[in-house]
């Protein structure tokens, strides 16, 4: 019985959280983007640890010649969460930020999100990730360290 409640109170407030999300990812499109050439405040910045696992994974042959890809996806604990991923091809609307040699890609609506982010690398004891360790467009988040919330 509590657990039929429980559900009837919290889906409504997850359905508009989700709906609410997927708005600001599709109305983040007709923002424009700016030239690559953006000053450093509205770059997503590497830390050592970030470049130092990209080139160790490339000196092993596992992503030769592939970028480090960041997107922003709809979900996550808080609303929106990180994705990370190794990909080998940009597209025309991509940004792209270099450091030492080694390329982060982030996609146009995703920019909108990370712009000013700095990503890093985290070994832990129980997972080893890439990680957006500071997000200036972020008001929140959770522990999980993967999801965070905008401001409207």
């Amino acid at each position: 019985m509590a657990a039929s409640m429980l559900r009837r109170i919290i889906t409504p407030f997850v359905v508009s959280r989700i709906r609410q999300n997927q708005r600001l990812l599709t109305t983040s499109v007709l923002h424009v983007v700016e030239p690559s050439s953006s000053p450093s405040t509205e770059a997503v910045h590497m830390t050592d640890n970030c470049v130092r696992r990209i080139r160790e994974l490339q000196n092993e042959g596992f992503s030769e010649g592939r970028l480090l890809r960041l997107a922003v996806e709809t979900g996550g604990c808080s609303g929106f969460q990180y994705a990370f991923e190794l990909d080998n091809k940009t597209d025309s609307d991509d940004r792209i930020f270099e450091r030492d040699g080694v390329k982060l890609v982030v996609d146009k609506i995703s920019y909108d999100f990370v712009k000013g982010a700095t990503v890093d690398f985290v070994e832990e004891l129980i997972r080893s990730s890439f990680v957006v360790a500071e997000n200036p467009s972020a008001v929140g988040g959770c522990s999980c360290k993967s999801s965070f919330m905008v401001k409207q």
